[in-house]
């Protein structure tokens, strides 16, 4: 018989620097479920992010300085992705995308077999709960224009420019 009640959640959080300002990193039950940025859209209240403890988070902080250093191009992390089986299923195809590449929101819809889903695909990923690790700043417009992105389009073009080598070093206020 199984427990009509579960055991809630563990939820922990952390905040660690970066070059694109602090980062909140959030676990539930031990494996990452969350990273936000300052000021970010569609980010949780702070007190569903639970206690602060660095702990679960040690392998999570060594990929990203290793990403921000320039010397990882693909994240290896468990992830607790938490949404609609449409948006994981957008989410799965961002992780896909290769570093310093993009794609069009219209290319995203297509390769999840719904060409006409392209803008179902830009809600999703503007739900992206883990950014920078699910690289959802990878996604542009048809156009090749720089479009919405939850952290912000001054984040977005530092972070395409910074995978594609083209980043200046002028520090940018977050």
């Amino acid at each position: 018989m199984t427990d009509p009640h579960p055991p809630a959640a563990t939820r922990q959080h952390t905040v660690v620097d970066s070059p694109y300002g602090p980062l909140t990193l959030v676990a539930t039950d031990g494996v990452l479920a969350g990273l936000y940025m300052t000021g970010q859209r569609h980010r949780p209240p702070e007190e569903t992010f639970g206690e602060s403890d660095p702990r679960p988070f040690a392998e999570a902080v060594r990929q990203l300085d290793a990403y921000f250093a320039g010397e990882l191009r693909t994240f290896d992390l468990p992830l607790r992705l938490e949404g609609t089986p449409f948006q994981r299923s957008v989410w799965e195809q961002l992780r896909l995308i290769p570093y310093g590449e993009t794609r069009s929101y219209g290319e995203l819809a297509e390769n999840l077999g719904r060409p006409g889903a392209s803008r179902a695909v830009g809600l999703a990923n503007g739900k992206n709960p883990v950014g920078i690790i699910v690289p959802c700043h990878r996604v542009i417009g048809a156009s090749g224009s720089l479009t919405g992105y939850g952290g912000g389009l001054d984040r977005k073009q530092r972070l395409l420019a910074f995978e594609s080598g083209t980043q200046d070093d002028t520090p940018a206020l977050f």
